[in-house]
């Protein structure tokens, strides 16, 4: 991997395991809004008992957890850049009692695994961040076994996903952020249409195909919707973090104003669009 790749990866490294606490703290409501997503991967790679399966980013440890509670025999290996989100799989692994997993670090574009390894890969909402993802689409080939299945997702467009934009777009107005790099890692990376089909196809696998996927992201009240993202969001709290206290105090009143708007009851319920990518070797 070229040096700025690598530097990138050892960023996002240091970001993900400074975040793991909200991560953790936000975990039940987090997993089941992004559980539809889950178990559309789940249907597609569909599980045999004695699988040996591979979910990369892992995370707090969906869907790999619920894969393994599916096997009889087979084996989920999870993987995650950050020890600290690994961590959480842990605790979460052993308060369901699920044993059938192994845990690793390590980076998704230098698999520490032979090649022709896995019956299957799940990735849930990582793919987007890697840094070079043509690079880690072809280490996930290499490692499935011949006739293996991928799945895995990525966000759709700002548009479908009101739960970000909801928060960036006030940032972004009073901010004034310059725009990342093209093609550079970030939420809404592998929205374009097409892209992620022709990468992978690009990468070797065949039979790829996509589908939209919708889930709902319930909160109380607008409150705890911005604590929630200033407690994951790592791109929201480095934003807020060159903001005074007075602009700080207007972004939040006005998310808060457009969320009540929406929301006039006082529970908040905000769609958001995903894509599930489906692919073999």
């Amino acid at each position: 991997m070229e040096q700025a790749l690598e530097q990138l990866r050892d960023q996002q490294k240091a970001s993900w395991n400074t975040f793991a606490a909200g991560w953790k703290k936000w975990d039940d409501l987090t997993m089941a809004f992004m559980q539809p997503v889950g178990a559309e991967i789940i249907r597609m790679i569909h599980p045999q008992k004695t699988d040996v399966i591979l979910d990369i980013a892992s995370g707090t440890g969906e869907p790999g957890l619920t894969i393994a509670s599916m096997l009889d025999g087979g084996i989920v290996v999870m993987t995650d850049l950050s020890d600290n989100m690994l961590a959480i799989a842990r605790e979460n692994a052993a308060r369901k009692g699920v044993t059938n997993v192994e845990m690793r670090t390590c980076d998704v574009s230098e698999l520490p695994f032979d090649d022709n390894t896995f019956d299957a890969i799940s990735c849930r909402f990582g793919f987007m961040f890697f840094p070079d993802m043509l690079l880690a689409a072809k280490e996930m080939l290499r490692v499935l076994k011949p006739g293996g299945k991928m799945a895995l997702s990525v966000w759709d467009m700002p548009a479908k996903n009101y739960w970000v934009t909801a928060i960036m777009g006030p940032i972004n107005k009073h901010m004034q952020l310059p725009p990342p790099p093209p093609g550079s890692p970030g939420m809404f990376r592998c929205a374009p249409d097409g892209m992620m089909e022709d990468l992978f196809l690009q990468a070797g696998f065949k039979n790829v195909c996509q589908n939209e996927i919708g889930s709902v992201l319930r909160f109380d009240t607008a409150e705890k919707y911005w604590e929630m993202m200033n407690d994951v969001g790592a791109p929201i709290v480095a934003a807020l973090a060159n903001a005074d206290d007075a602009k700080q105090q207007t972004i939040k009143e006005e998310v808060l104003q457009q969320l009540h708007e929406k929301f006039p009851a006082g529970s908040v319920a905000i769609d958001a669009g995903s894509l599930v990518i489906y692919g073999e070797k």
